[in-house]
């Protein structure tokens, strides 16, 4: 029966760069799934908030939550896995545009979870639109990865234009450096030869009461 109303459980037109298969079998998978693609979470978004929410559509298989790769922690994706496709696609009508955190989250029938998708594709090691986001974005994490970096350059060329190396040696810094030197080896010096004497007179110790059973060096030392 036709309709005038555009059906709202149908998949985007994203397709997988990393898809291992034809373009028909990618369709008859899309025609089979029960599987959603998740996106625009915040990185502060908690796999019992997303299962509060999903599960108002129907019964929850499980969920994966997309992790950067390097540092392992929410990137801001996950997959989420229904038992029925019914569920899934009343997902796509109910939940998808909707607020999750403060963000406005997408979905999309995703042809089927592998081990491996949950770690982010970008060169930082989270997902790739992030680095390229120029706003501040705070459910993201902040600035996008390119967007420090470049703040970082500027600030490295701002500290290279307004702050110069010392060329010239400041006047009394010699003289300055050879006293701390003197000062340093003087006390070394005296170290040494305390250590010195104190051995002497050890070993002079040892020798007299050794040469004369009875010599005690003081009164304290005589046997009461």
């Amino acid at each position: 029966m036709a309709t005038i109303i555009n059906s709202l459980a149908v998949p985007s037109s994203y397709r997988d760069q990393l898809y291992q298969g034809s373009s028909d079998q990618l369709s008859d998978d899309l025609a089979t799934t029960a599987t959603l693609y998740v996106g625009n979470l915040s990185f502060f978004t908690t796999e019992e908030q997303i299962y509060e929410l999903f599960s108002k559509c129907g019964e929850i298989k499980r969920i994966i939550m997309g992790l950067d790769r390097n540092q392992k922690t929410p990137c801001g994706f996950c997959f989420v896995e229904y038992y029925h496709r019914s569920d899934a696609l009343d997902c796509m009508k109910y939940i998808n545009g909707t607020k999750l955190d403060e963000r406005v989250i997408r979905c999309d029938l995703d042809p089927g979870f592998k081990e491996g998708r949950q770690f982010g594709r970008g060169k930082s090691g989270g997902q790739v639109r992030d680095e390229y986001r120029t706003e501040f974005d705070v459910g993201r994490g902040g600035w996008g990865h390119r967007m420090r970096l470049q703040l970082e350059q500027e600030r490295e060329r701002n500290i290279k234009e307004n702050y110069e190396a010392i060329k010239d040696i400041p006047r009394g810094a010699d003289e300055y450096k050879s006293r701390t030197t003197n000062t340093t080896a003087a006390s070394a010096g005296q170290g040494t030869k305390r250590r010195m004497d104190d051995k002497a007179y050890e070993e002079n110790t040892n020798k007299r009461t050794k040469e004369n059973p009875r010599f005690r060096e003081t009164e304290d030392d005589e046997e009461e």
